[in-house]
């Protein structure tokens, strides 16, 4: 309400008001009228303004003193600022807001240069450096319409603005909150909550970035700096959750340097919230896991072990939480098998005989071999070996002979790491005595059949002479393989006993040579280490059945050598250099070879003028032109040299000019790699 100073009755505004206005000016004294009124007719809320509001009581008192009764103009009551408490309000700190502007080069090498002094970091420079960094996000993702204090524009701005938050913001944050000899939680710091608004809003940027990357070579960059910067990711459980979510992606299909620097990142975002993530991380990652392994091939191998492998870690981190998740999905894998054997259908039958399924009993069986040495997942080893002994026994025909081999090889992993007696090798010299070797073939395979990536051969494979190849190769590996294990076992020559009677009715049936030269071979090898036994446990004292003298004696015997091992570690030498030879063969065609000729790349003059050319400033983006910045593809630099190779493979008459060209695609290669050299996991580190 507006009052006039006057004494004169009030007269109406002629100028036109809202409705909160349309009420008629009182004078002083009628308003000290109606108060007196209030205070007769509700005694209760004139106290309450007594109390509240007091220069509303007193209202025009100070007018009369102070002798302004005749002044047209009077003095109209402005509320203040209103002052609150917010995550925010450190961020908009009027000392911290830069001027409103255009970044520029000569700007970033200034904001470098404080990132990296040697005195006290200040919160201002962080701020003004994480916003630079957001209006870089802003021109990535075309955004024109919202407006920020900064304005990023060039592709060389942008890669400035990019390099010096990656390489040297980390260091600074670190500095700024006092961690750098401590290694303290962050939210433990002082400075934490001025920094954790900017803080915030650098992380979800970040996570943008890297969700919007294509290349390789910039991801792995990437993810080097979230892998610094996860200490603060693991401040806040949302963004937490947005990064794992992404990071599983990437560690799941990411290309090989990508999966290893992602279970870096998930691993140490997860242990600093062990307790709220864990859980969550475990079923994400072996569901991903489980869809991930569908498809099994020789590309599709490393990544498939990579990914069983870290998952055994991160169920390792906590073995008692571990339990509940375990016992559920081995559960789940035994319901399956169970349906399998009481319905006897088709489809029952496929939901167990597939690689997700066996991956999943492979995945358990080293989780339990890795934790042998701790008691809480201990219980499940024998539930585990009735499901696999089980799924060997579902469909025991020949097609599923390489899942057979499959389940032993997992069998055998158990009993060794476990150190636990496992009935396995009735399994294969059931292959030798169920299938007729002496069958005449109907088809020539030129080479074995790699039982490695698949389950079941098709009937067209079963006429093949290789398949009966491959099955001896596998049998004899296998056996090999386990009664090495077992060969210091004091009951080695009682549990070897059935299988040398079994190799000798296949020696007698069959007349294969070749197939009958390597068992009477490995028959031989199992009863000379029967024979070396029998002599040692002539020897011994004390009564079989106790343990503590039994489990000496056998470590004794372990320890100086036993016949069958120490023929089977020969053995596996020259069969692992075999592989190798197998693999390089079959990755790479004979026209693809000379390609790229080592010793021109090894030339150091070759080197050297490469290592000119990429001297100077080093850009973590490198990128011409501004729209591809815009729209933020990042493709990698090998696509540009695969039309050179297919014009090399057709023009071969000229040899002139395939040098060059040859010449032309190893310079390109060298410059590719010193730019990853430049990145390499040691040298980030030491930034």
């Amino acid at each position: 309400m507006k009052m006039k100073k006057s004494k004169k009755t009030p007269q109406k505004s002629e100028e036109p008001h809202d409705d909160l206005d349309s009420e008629e000016e009182l004078s002083p004294e009628e308003h000290k009228k109606s108060l007196e009124k209030l205070k007769k007719i509700d005694p209760d809320f004139y106290n309450f303004l007594e109390e509240n509001d007091e220069n509303l009581l007193n209202f025009g008192e100070d007018s009369d003193d102070n002798g302004s009764e005749g002044e047209d103009e009077e003095k109209v009551h402005e509320p203040g600022p209103l002052q609150g408490d917010s995550d925010e309000s450190d961020f908009e700190d009027e000392d911290t807001k830069p001027a409103v502007g255009k970044v520029t080069l000569k700007l970033v090498s200034q904001w470098q240069a404080e990132l990296q002094s040697e005195g006290k970091i200040k919160l201002p420079t962080l701020t003004t450096v994480i916003k630079a960094f957001n209006a870089a996000m802003l021109r990535v993702a075309g955004d024109e319409g919202s407006q920020g204090e900064f304005k990023v524009e060039g592709s060389s701005v942008f890669n400035a603005v990019i390099q010096m938050c990656v390489l040297y913001l980390p260091g600074a944050i670190k500095k700024y909150l006092g961690m750098e000899q401590t290694g303290k939680d962050p939210q433990k710091c002082k400075h934490f909550i001025k920094i954790k608004g900017p803080l915030m809003s650098y992380l979800k940027d970040l996570l943008k970035l890297l969700s919007g990357v294509t290349s390789e070579n910039i991801l792995t960059v990437l993810l080097k700096h979230l892998h610094q910067m996860s200490v603060y990711v693991a401040c806040f459980s949302r963004i937490s959750k947005q990064s794992l979510k992404k990071l599983i992606t990437l560690w799941s299909t990411g290309e090989e340097t990508v999966r290893v620097l992602s279970f870096l990142c998930i691993l140490r975002i997860t242990r600093n919230q062990q307790a709220a993530l864990l859980d969550l991380v475990l079923k994400a990652m072996y569901m991903t896991y489980v869809k991930n392994s569908k498809f099994v091939s020789p590309s599709t191998w490393p990544g498939i072990n990579f990914m069983r492998r870290s998952l055994v870690e991160m169920f390792s981190l906590d073995l008692n939480a571990a339990y509940q998740h375990v016992f559920l999905y081995i559960r789940q894998l035994a319901i399956h098998l169970r349906n399998a054997i009481v319905v006897q259908k088709i489809e029952n039958r496929q939901a167990v005989y597939n690689w997700q399924y066996i991956n999943s009993l492979h995945l358990w069986a080293d989780l339990i071999a890795a934790t042998s040495n701790k008691s809480q997942l201990q219980p499940l080893l024998y539930p585990l070996v009735m499901v696999i002994t089980n799924t060997i026994k579902l469909v025991p025909t020949h097609q599923y002979y390489p899942l057979r081999f499959h389940c032993v090889e997992i069998l055998i992993n158990l009993s060794k790491e476990t150190n636990t007696f496992i009935p396995i090798l009735p399994f294969l010299v059931e292959v030798l005595t169920t299938y007729d070797f002496n069958k005449k073939h109907k088809k020539v395979s030129m080479k074995p059949l790699d039982f490695s990536c698949i389950l079941r051969l098709a009937k067209s494979q079963l006429s093949e002479n290789g398949f009966k190849d491959s099955v001896i190769e596998r049998v004899y590996a296998l056996l090999l393989e386990y009664t090495a294990n077992e060969a210091h076992n004091i009951a080695f020559p009682d549990i070897s006993l059935l299988a040398i009677l079994q190799i000798k009715q296949f020696l007698k049936a069959c007349s294969v040579s070749n197939y009958t030269k390597r068992m009477r071979q490995l028959m031989e090898k199992i009863e000379e280490n029967s024979r070396f036994i029998d002599r040692e446990r002539s020897k011994i004292s004390f009564a079989l059945n106790d343990d503590k003298m039994v489990s000496a004696w056998e470590a004794n015997i372990k320890a100086k050598g036993t016949p069958l091992y120490t023929f089977y570690e020969n053995w596996s030498k020259i069969n692992k250099i075999q592989k190798r030879k197998k693999v390089s063969k079959n990755d790479e065609t004979g026209v693809e070879l000379p390609m790229i000729k080592r010793p021109k790349l090894l030339d150091g003059q070759e080197l050297k003028t490469n290592k000119d050319k990429d001297s100077g400033p080093m850009e973590l983006f490198p990128s011409d032109s501004e729209d591809d910045t815009a729209n933020f593809k990042m493709s990698d630099e090998e696509n540009e040299t695969k039309p050179k190779e297919k014009k090399l493979k057709k023009k071969k008459t000229n040899k002139n000019k395939t040098k060059a060209s040859k010449e032309s695609v190893q310079e390109d290669i060298a410059d590719k790699e010193d730019v990853v050299q430049d990145f390499s996991v040691g040298d980030w580190y030491a930034l």
